[in-house]
């Protein structure tokens, strides 16, 4: 693990301020026809499947193991990464939801939405930090992770929000308020992180438990919804690109 420097504070801070960023783009899709935005939904949901196992599989478990840590350790946090968001969906009833309202399918209220998401967004601020806190190259592996599972997720939080009776203006306020929760997250990953040995290290296969969960959970099942055969062979091609992407970031540093 590298020290923590100003450059690491730097790249952390910008990086969870662009992830913050991206709570607005909800708005683009208010232009979109219903069918069109599904499609482009789960085309998104495909890519940020790719890029979460592969962030998982090609950045942070690699590291772990390389790391002094004992593999029984490195394995111990993965599983319990999975079962910590496991609990956190359970009970926070923190769901990365596609779907719009109807009888068999009804969001959680605005409130619990909010609550969530902030949540949500504060293991995004922990994680993009504990990477950082390892090495430049992680983080912005991470970052970019966190970036493409952040988009579809944003834009049905958005749609919640407004379904829930909010403004265009005040869900959009809204929910870039609550994407803010993200610097709380890397200014205690890294403040922690400079105090505890192996702290980062530690984390970074819990990180990948968490990944793991959150792509195999989450958003897989969301793509099976649509058994289509060309929207299949989409989903599959935009899943392979996120894993490539995860590939391509491994030659740039």
């Amino acid at each position: 693990m590298h020290p923590i420097t100003g450059n690491t504070w730097l790249y952390a801070l910008v990086s969870v301020l662009i992830v913050s960023i991206i709570s607005l783009a909800g708005v683009m899709t208010l232009s979109f026809s219903r069918k069109f935005l599904n499609r482009i939904i789960l085309i998104l949901v495909s890519f940020a499947v790719g890029s979460l196992l592969g962030g998982a599989f090609i950045h942070l478990l690699p590291e772990a193991f390389a790391s002094d840590l004992n593999t029984l350790t490195v394995s111990g946090a993965v599983l319990s990464g999975i079962v910590l968001f496991f609990v956190l969906e359970k009970f926070m009833r923190w769901r990365h939801c596609h779907h719009e309202t109807t009888e068999d399918h009804v969001h959680p209220v605005v409130p619990m939405n909010i609550f969530g998401d902030a949540m949500h967004n504060l293991i995004d601020g922990i994680l993009i930090g504990v990477s950082y806190a390892v090495s430049i190259p992680m983080g912005f592996a991470t970052t970019v992770a966190v970036l493409l599972h952040e988009i579809p997720q944003e834009i049905g939080d958005f749609g919640i929000l407004i379904h829930g009776g909010l403004t265009v203006r005040k869900a959009l306020l809204v929910n870039f308020a609550v994407s803010l929760t993200s610097f709380i997250g890397v200014v205690l990953a890294l403040m922690i992180g400079s105090t505890m040995e192996n702290f980062a290290l530690f984390l970074l296969p819990l990180t990948a438990g968490g990944f793991i969960y959150i792509a195999g959970s989450d958003l897989i099942p969301e793509l099976h919804h649509n058994t289509n055969v060309t929207s299949s062979i989409i989903q599959l091609l935009a899943l392979l690109g996120g894993i490539a992407i995860m590939f391509g970031l491994t030659t740039l540093f």
